[in-house]
């Protein structure tokens, strides 16, 4: 993600910060512009921006709740912005631990939503349309009519993606990475990948890259409940590094496609922000070139993904040395294979042909 920076005191902003640290002033994220803008109020929930007045804007309905800091112009009737009008439910607000819970949950999908808009994928909700749009369900467990626990299960499913708020538990979260032998969960990682199983519906499916994901990814037509059992049952094939990112990958075709997606926005977000700050690889113990890296490139604009593979080893590296540093386990523990190389390759010339 790109460095933002108030317009008023230049002072350094995070993407979330709805006010400056130094001066004070409210902050706004403007998706039209993909910048974090600083406002000044004229009232009536109405602001402009500090370097001009001659557009107002108001925040998204779901500011109210401390869950939103992105705007939408005035001209706009909408009430939810460009982030907030996919939201199909939320949970029951009321309850304070709910809330809570979806307020990490919409700071996780404003960021993948971030990201699928500077990609420039096509992207629309599904109240424009039910068929090939996109919407989301935040839900919690209940207890239904017979006193029975009923759980919600995150999933996708004809481009509603379903979110446990438990997810954002971090308690919870850690539990589940650890019973299911999971190294990496993340609330980010749960959006990009099940928002992979859209973008698989939208790119490739009756799609002319259909036959060369096959060759990567195999056949998508296998039965997915039978593969899913096999999978839990049986665990990972021996040696599935040598093809998979993780071993979830190995469960079926559309599993092993959607979690190389999420690790692809992994990449290209972090390069991003790697790219924003100016860094450059190049350790004092070596002359090895391959380790060294001035990442002096928007991977967004990056044509071939060979460029983005030169400069993503360099920085994991170093990104893993300085966490060991704080006595931290991995940021990055995972080793690219050639077969895994191919199949990223293959999802950045297929979203860089899609940009709509």
């Amino acid at each position: 993600m790109k460095l933002f920076s108030c317009q008023k005191c230049n002072q350094l902003l995070y993407f979330e910060n709805i006010r400056c640290e130094r001066c004070s002033s409210s902050l706004g994220f403007s998706p039209d512009l993909m910048d974090l803008l600083t406002l000044v109020p004229v009232g009536d929930g109405i602001f402009h921006t500090y370097n001009s007045q001659t557009k107002t804007y108001r925040f998204c309905a779901n500011a109210q709740h401390k869950a939103c800091n992105w705007l939408i112009p005035t001209s706009n009737a909408n009430d939810y912005c460009a982030a907030c009008h996919f939201n199909r439910t939320v949970p029951n607000l009321a309850e304070e631990r709910n809330l809570k819970l979806w307020r990490k949950l919409e700071t996780a999908k404003h960021r993948l939503i971030y990201t699928l808009l500077k990609m420039k994928l096509p992207l629309i909700p599904k109240t424009t349309d039910s068929d090939n749009g996109l919407a989301f369900d935040f839900l919690a467990d209940w207890i239904d009519d017979k006193g029975a626990a009923q759980q919600v299960l995150t999933g996708h499913a004809q481009g509603l993606v379903t979110i446990n708020i438990n997810e954002a538990d971090d308690a919870l979260r850690a539990k589940m990475r650890q019973d299911m032998g999971e190294r990496y969960r993340t609330l980010l990682g749960h959006f990009r990948h099940e928002v992979g199983h859209y973008y698989w519906q939208r790119l490739i499916a009756d799609s002319d890259n259909l036959s060369e994901y096959r060759a990567l990814f195999g056949d998508e037509q296998k039965d997915y409940g039978e593969a899913l059992q096999n999978h839990y049952q049986q665990g990972p094939p021996p040696g599935w590094r040598e093809s998979f990112i993780s071993s979830y990958a190995t469960a079926h075709s559309w599993e092993d496609w959607a979690e190389t997606w999420a690790h692809y926005l992994h990449m290209v977000d972090t390069l991003a922000t790697a790219y924003a700050f100016g860094l450059q690889i190049q350790p004092r113990v070596t002359d090895d070139e391959e380790l060294t890296a001035e990442i002096n490139r928007d991977p967004y604009r990056v044509k071939k993904f060979d460029r983005i593979m030169e400069l993503w080893l360099p920085l994991t590296i170093a990104m893993n040395s300085i966490n060991r540093s704080m006595g931290q386990p991995d940021m990055y523990p995972f080793v690219i294979s050639d077969a895994v190389v191919a199949k990223l390759s293959f999802i950045h010339n297929v979203v860089r042909s899609s940009v709509v």
